[in-house]
């Protein structure tokens, strides 16, 4: 492929993420698309066949984005792997126009018949399997033999960050998203390398009240005196 192809699919692939980021894949017209690129909409088929291709390409697109500044382009493994997800937050929090396209189109792709929908459902089985694996990874180094929790805590970094980047986009002054990014992902790795006592365990004051009450009422009907036969 010519480098002159190579950069014009670059620039319909940023100004495709821009338009399926502010209005959804559905409401967004290849014709504003190729519009913000100064082509006509048979000029942005001649380069990716059809709008689902495009949609595919600009998901594949973000993602490299991810890893471009990483050697080998991959995302590393043990704890060196925690480390780049938070690196990636405090990215993110530069680039909201990439975030906002992940998602929209994530949340999506969750709808019947959506063309992205197999390509989420293999991304989270893919990143879900190479976080597990960094904290097997992590947990051999530090003795960690209870590995129970690891499958939970992996599915709740992902669901965090996603969740956070949602946050972040609708009241971006109110949240840090590199700064929550990085106190989760610590503390659930903490949670899974050397778990503590929750006080989340512990009886609340009122419940507390509640037992002393409730054991005062049955001490009181065990001494009250029986009324005479």
């Amino acid at each position: 492929m010519r480098q002159e192809t190579i950069l014009r699919r670059e620039e319909i692939l940023k100004a495709a993420m821009q338009t399926f980021g502010s209005k959804g894949y559905n409401k967004a017209p290849l014709t504003e698309i190729a519009e913000q690129v100064d082509m006509t909409h048979a000029g942005i088929l001649h380069h990716f066949g059809t709008k689902d291709r495009l949609l595919l390409e600009v998901l594949s697109y973000r993602d490299q984005t991810d890893v471009a500044h990483l050697e080998g382009k991959h995302i590393p493994d043990g704890i060196d792997l925690f480390r780049h997800l938070i690196h990636t937050a405090l990215l993110n929090s530069r680039r909201a126009g990439i975030v906002q396209a992940y998602a929209v189109l994530s949340a999506e792709s969750v709808t019947d018949d959506h063309p992205a929908k197999e390509f989420f459902q293999q991304r989270y089985e893919t990143l879900r399997r190479e976080v597990r694996h960094a904290f097997e990874v992590v947990c051999e180094e530090h003795g960690v033999t209870d590995r129970a929790t690891i499958d939970d805590a992996s599915a709740s970094i992902l669901a965090v960050m996603d969740g956070l980047q949602v946050q972040w986009l609708l009241a971006p002054d109110a949240v840090d998203l590199a700064c929550a990014t990085e106190f989760a992902i610590r503390s659930i790795v903490a949670g899974v390398i050397s778990p503590q006592p929750s006080v989340i365990d512990e009886p609340s004051g009122s419940d507390s009240a509640e037992e002393t009450d409730a054991a005062a009422d049955v001490g009181a009907g065990a001494a009250a005196p029986q009324p005479a036969g």
